[in-house]
């Protein structure tokens, strides 16, 4: 029983990670106990519990508009922390298109579907069906340990709060991580956030997937799995929307 709370937890965890990495609404402020509890009850060591509860406690008190120009100042500005995983392993080669084909096949295969403008190697989707995978979610975060570890440390350098849920997720798989030598090659990187990088990186073409050129942007939040999707009995954690709410009111630990 107490594998399978356990369990349980880790893809509650799993979900809020997701979810919290996707464009901010309106509606964290509304669960933000519950969002802990699963914080505090999970696996993780007490310095990411610690670390993750800060940054949804600073999230939840910060207006809106402000988390949404948080979040397009890191994610949509330049590649170095982009939330698209094979962007960061296969860069703008054909690799990165037939990559995300198997990526979607495995999506299908498992009853997933999601919305046309929407690739399905963006983080938080891919966390959300990790989710819903049972003791096998695990195993899809693993395979992206690289991109993880890469992106906590670009944004540990940033001194962003987003770098604790890559962390929490490191956590999670146990990973070993040489984070010296990674913060080592991310302090020698070229910014490419600035208005200069921004300029050559939009004069570059676009790639372009199943007939949508979407290379960011925000998220629709279309996509949500499907009950044969599931092998577990847990919901992906979700809050209210923009409409519902006005409706209603060296080497580091991880």
């Amino acid at each position: 029983m107490t594998n399978q709370k356990s369990g349980n937890n880790t893809s509650q965890l799993i979900a809020l990670i997701g979810r919290l990495l996707d464009y901010p609404e309106l509606g964290i402020e509304l669960y933000r106990d519950d969002l802990m509890d699963i914080v505090t009850s999970s696996v993780l060591s007490k310095r990411n519990k610690k670390e993750i509860i800060s940054f949804i406690d600073r999230c939840s008190e910060m207006p809106l508009l402000d988390w949404q120009s948080d979040y397009d100042g890191l994610f949509e500005r330049g590649r170095s922390l982009s939330l698209l995983i094979y962007e960061h392993i296969h860069g703008e080669s054909r690799d990165r298109g037939q990559a995300m084909v198997d990526l979607l096949a495995q999506y299908e295969k498992a009853g997933l579907e999601i919305a046309h403008n929407e690739l399905p190697d963006h983080l938080p989707l891919f966390l959300e069906f990790s989710s819903t995978q049972g003791e096998q979610g695990i195993g899809w975060i693993e395979d992206i340990i690289p991109v993880l570890s890469l992106l906590a440390v670009r944004l540990e350098k940033r001194e962003s709060g987003y770098a604790s849920l890559m962390w929490g997720l490191l956590d999670l798989c146990g990973a070993k991580v040489n984070i010296s030598e990674l913060r080592e090659q991310v302090k020698n990187e070229k910014e490419d956030h600035t208005p200069k990088e921004l300029d050559k990186v939009w004069e570059e073409e676009a790639v372009t997937f199943g007939g949508d050129s979407v290379n960011g942007g925000c998220p629709t939040n279309q996509h949500r799995p499907t009950e044969n999707q599931r092998k577990d009995q847990e919901v992906p954690v979700n809050w209210m929307s923009m409409d519902e709410t006005a409706s209603a009111t060296q080497t580091k630990e991880v």
